[in-house]
């Protein structure tokens, strides 16, 4: 008897680790966490694996090769239109074409971090804002859907050396002495370890600082780095790089790693100058010029050819994305909203403009056949070769010399006339927004 009392103790020991995992895998949240990450005026020559020979970008560049890297991602020339359309899934002219520094009120409850907050996510954003004077309207990101923020105070504050920051409706204080880009990803590493601890989803966004000169809101010159001057572009660019690869150790040391998509992509082009250093109460700028496969490129911020729209993507998702692979299907910038929704499980019943590129991360086709983009009354819609303008101009983009492109007049080859229409058949702009 003694025995099999023995024996069942043993057993038993055997058996709690077992039942221990097991409760573990049941009770663990099944919903895919989603950190996006947007860096400001990047293009794509600004990476490695893109072509770029100036910056070094290791982390970005392993990401890639562990996961999707998108050659054909579109998106504003500047960054409020493209903000507009990451968070709303429209066109900026379909909603109004909303000022800049300003969110329609009508799509407040609307937004990306809104629909997945009622889908059970609990979400934050760090670093740029610039929706709003936050001074005048302290609460704004809450009412967007966010349930935590932490992001400077634009035409407050500087954002990068001794931060002036707003963190969930306040004025942060203790941030002198500190890097604002640290503080914003510490923050949103709390918001997902928080999340982790309560097994909920998470939607943490993190709207990078980085590479935006270190001001272009404020009339004076902001304090410098601990070196006595301003980070320079390719500095920013080693930075960005930096922070990404530190979320990435976040998210494998805390066993995030497996359960989270992780995307990256970038605002807008790179610009053409940058502010170099102060001069008095002069801000001095000068040209930025980058290398991308063997060529030499000023960046074109603001501008609607590629030096300005085409911007990198990098998709890492270890549990479904087994192969690292490049793919060549068109992306822009109100694709992203489609994508969360569909990757969280929803029904795609939103009165949108995106396309979701899910079904791409698995292997499959995208739907999507042109791509869009716009600044003030110009806009085109594309494909990979080929661009048509609002105002008629139909032009062929060259595929080696970023900026350029030809014009084409009838008559046209079959495969540029095959093009023509399909760009001519599309519609980006609804009559009923």
């Amino acid at each position: 008897m003694r025995i099999f009392i023995y024996k069942c103790i043993y057993v038993f020991f055997l058996l709690v680790p077992f039942f221990g995992s097991l409760q573990l895998a049941i009770g663990e949240n099944k919903k895919t966490n989603i950190l996006f990450i947007l860096a400001d005026d990047v293009g794509y020559e600004g990476l490695t694996c893109y072509g770029g020979e100036s910056y070094p970008t290791p982390q970005l560049d392993g990401l890639a090769k562990s996961g999707i890297q998108a050659m054909h991602c579109y998106s504003m020339p500047v960054c409020h239109p493209t903000r507009m359309a990451l968070l709303t899934g429209c066109y900026p002219k379909n909603i109004g074409s909303p000022r800049w520094g300003s969110f329609p009120k009508n799509l407040e409850k609307k937004t990306i971090a809104s629909v997945l907050k009622e889908a059970g996510y609990t979400t934050a954003v760090a670093g740029k804002w610039q929706l709003a004077l936050l001074k005048d309207d302290p609460k704004q990101p809450f009412r967007l859907g966010f349930d935590d923020f932490c992001v400077f105070g634009w035409h407050e504050g500087p954002r990068y050396h001794d931060p002036m920051i707003y963190e969930n409706g306040s004025v942060k204080t203790g941030t002198k002495g500190k890097f604002g880009p640290d503080l914003y990803r510490e923050f949103l590493e709390a918001h997902m370890l928080k999340a982790q601890k309560k097994n909920q989803p998470f939607f943490s966004f993190y709207s990078m600082a980085l590479c935006h000169d270190v001001t272009d809101d404020l009339k004076k010159p902001v304090p410098v780095s601990p070196s006595g001057k301003y980070l320079d572009y390719r500095e920013m660019i080693v930075e960005m790089d930096r922070q990404t690869g530190l979320l990435i150790d976040f998210l494998k040391k805390n066993g995030l790693r497996e359960n989270t998509l992780l995307v990256f992509v970038t605002d807008n082009g790179t610009p053409s100058r940058f502010i170099a250093y102060p001069d008095g109460n002069k801000l001095i700028k000068e040209p930025i010029f980058s290398n991308l496969n063997g060529q030499r490129i000023q960046g074109g911020k603001g501008k609607l050819d590629d030096t300005g729209t085409r911007v990198p993507l990098i998709i890492n998702w270890p549990s479904v994305i087994e192969k690292g692979r490049k793919t060549d299907d068109l992306i822009d910038m109100s694709d992203f909203f489609a994508t969360f929704i569909e990757v969280a499980g929803l029904n795609q019943n939103q009165n949108i403009d995106g396309v979701s590129f899910l079904p791409m991360i698995k292997g499959e086709k995208s739907p999507r056949s042109w791509a869009y983009s716009e600044s003030k009354q110009k806009w085109w819609v594309r494909n990979k070769a080929y661009k048509l303008y609002n105002n008629g101009k139909f032009v062929e983009v060259s595929s080696t010399d970023p900026g350029k492109e030809t014009s084409l007049n009838r008559p046209l080859t079959n495969l540029q006339e095959k093009a023509f229409k399909l760009l001519g058949q599309a519609r980006p702009h609804r009559s009923n927004p």
